[in-house]
């Protein structure tokens, strides 16, 4: 057959960081026309990742990443000091511990990604210069144009939605101090040290580290998801153009023989030149697969830890809206809040429902292609034994999973939902006990 391709995505991520290599990055971003991932760029070098070329942008990476850490990590121990010491009190307890889980989830998928960071930079530029920026018919360029669609759409939902919440956590105190006097003011978020907070300047000192670390915190809680859903969705759609491809291999044969104005007249020629698409399809195909395990080896541990906190945060965040004895701004905040979470599930799982359903669909293509058009001579024989290959390499559908244990798509979604509906009993039964 042809030599394997399986092996394309690790040899890019295996190549040293050389000024070339930073020269072609650097050209790639220039003309990058896609909104979602200009958008999501904008916030993840916020956090500290992108490609940093010389020891000066280095050292400034470095130091936006321990920045990000600290803020996490100032944010995390808020509000664990704040659940010890407001212990016994239900409602609050449960206030903190829905802020502890929407801050511990970024904490660990900053880790991860630091961790994998050198391959998650390839991921983003093998996705802008091959899907991207193929070479493509006006029928794939409508497919790759409706993937840029669906990754602005839910970029700016996630986005929008969170940004929300944040701005709603620092609306919440200058309300509530409204007709206050200046000892008795409140904090975004309590907290626990000797100090006169309430009062000036310590009170605005403090008020603003709790909205930097904050807003730290908002940006870490999208930024990687948006990432995600945008390698997910283009991924999809470049098993749409695989599809059209392989079932219409005839076709762009004799549109390449029209264009050099020759007449096919040879069967063996033109059973040549169908197996030669064939084969580029074929290492288009290895080359998704390749790019679909390094998304799994880079996203797998983030993956199990958004399906597990989705439960528990939607749960928790439906408590305190209907059942808690709270304001009704803090209400306002996780109405917000349970909406990112949805938001963000619904995102996270299509974008990898599409997947799994386009890599399967590629044998579907298969079968439908205009084979009894091929003559059978030995390189049409031969095509047609490499076309069994491909049908029964896409019976296994490429996906994503929480590093091994599930496999994610549109039912987790509705899992997760079932999930949180069964906790959010249990926890109003436990309210109503102790009432």
């Amino acid at each position: 057959m042809h030599k394997p391709y399986t092996n394309v995505l690790s040899s890019i991520s295996e190549r040293r960081y050389s000024s070339r290599f930073y020269t072609v990055v650097r050209d790639i971003e220039m003309k990058n026309d896609d909104f979602s991932i200009n958008l999501s760029s904008i916030f993840i070098k916020l956090i500290g990742i992108w490609m940093a070329n010389g020891q000066s942008e280095k050292y400034v990476r470095n130091m936006t990443i321990v920045y990000s850490i600290i803020a996490l990590v100032f944010g995390l121990w808020l509000q664990i000091t704040d659940m010890y010491y407001s212990w016994g009190d239900f409602s609050e307890c449960i206030f903190s511990m829905c802020n502890m889980l929407s801050i511990a989830a970024p904490l660990l998928k900053l880790i991860t990604l630091i961790v994998h960071r050198k391959d998650f930079f390839y991921l983003i530029l093998y996705l802008q210069r091959k899907f991207l920026h193929g070479d493509y018919d006006d029928y794939e360029r409508n497919i790759v144009l409706n993937c840029k669609r669906k990754c602005t759409f839910f970029t700016c939902s996630l986005t929008f939605t969170t940004l929300a919440t944040v701005v709603s956590y620092i609306i919440n105190p200058l309300i509530a101090n409204i007709g206050r006097n200046e000892s008795d003011r409140v904090l975004p978020f309590n907290i626990w040290i000797d100090l006169p907070l309430t009062i000036t300047p310590y009170y605005e000192i403090t008020f603003v580290l709790e909205v930097i670390s904050l807003y730290h915190i908002g940006v870490s809680y999208f930024c990687f998801d948006n990432f995600l859903c945008i390698m997910n969705l283009h991924v999809a759609g470049q098993f749409q153009v695989l599809q059209h491809r392989i079932s219409n291999i005839t076709d762009l044969v004799i549109r390449k023989e029209e264009k050099k104005e020759k007449l096919i007249v040879d069967s063996s020629y033109f059973a040549s030149k169908c197996y030669a698409i064939f084969k580029k399809c074929i290492r288009q195909h290895q080359a998704l697969i390749a790019y679909c395990r390094k998304l799994e080896e880079v996203f797998n541990l983030i993956v199990l830890e958004q399906v597990l906190m989705f439960s528990m945060l939607i749960c928790l965040d439906g408590y305190l809206v209907l059942m808690a004895d709270t304001s009704t701004t803090t209400r306002l905040i996780f109405g917000l809040h349970i909406t990112v979470c949805l938001c963000q599930l619904l995102m996270f799982t299509y974008s990898c429902d599409c997947i799994i359903r386009e890599s399967l669909s590629v044998a579907t293509a298969a079968n439908r292609g205009p084979w009894p058009m091929v003559p059978m001579t030995t390189t049409g024989r031969m095509m047609k034994k490499d076309l069994i290959l491909v049908i029964m390499r896409s019976g296994i559908p490429c996906c994503l999973t929480g590093k091994g244990f599930f496999v994610v798509s549109l039912e987790t979604y509705t899992s997760v939902l079932s999930t949180a509906a069964s906790y959010f009993t249990l926890l109003k039964q436990h309210s109503e006990a102790h009432s």
